[in-house]
């Protein structure tokens, strides 16, 4: 069993949230994302990745988050999950930390905009609050 936990921690407004490192494939500076019509409100479009064509998400839509302009730090995190390769694009990327396993605690009762379903766990690690996120449910629900 695995003692700690690597994750990539980013930027969502004013809040830190944290993904797997094991499922991050590349961070990427924004780029030109092609719409597609009819599709889910958060999916941004699709980009042109090294040859592979890979959906787009924008997370704070998919979280009910309001938008806000693109910047330096807005940042694409290519996920790859069972061969689906994904990009997610959120506020800044800061850091990848190691999270003692034991510091996972699981999401509070009440949650406020962020549905449960999408979290994995809470983690407190010094003054920093991280929301662990479950990529299954982000990603592939609709």
């Amino acid at each position: 069993m695995k003692q700690e936990l690597k994750v990539i921690v980013f930027q969502l407004k004013d809040e830190e949230y944290a993904i797997e490192v094991d499922y991050i494939q590349s961070i990427e500076r924004m780029q030109h994302v092609t719409r597609i019509p009819r599709t889910y409100p958060f999916v941004t479009g699709v980009m042109n990745l090294r040859g592979v064509i890979t959906p787009i998400i924008n997370l704070r839509k998919r979280f009910g988050i309001e938008e806000k302009e693109i910047d330096e730090a807005t940042r694409i995190l290519v996920i790859s999950k069972d061969q689906l390769e994904i990009g997610v694009i959120v506020d800044g990327a800061n850091d990848v930390i190691d999270i003692p396993v034991e510091k996972i605690e699981p999401p509070p009762e009440v949650i406020g905009g962020v549905e449960a379903d999408y979290l994995r766990g809470v983690v407190k690690l010094d003054k920093r609050l991280f929301t662990l996120l479950n990529l299954e449910k982000v990603i592939l629900e609709g």
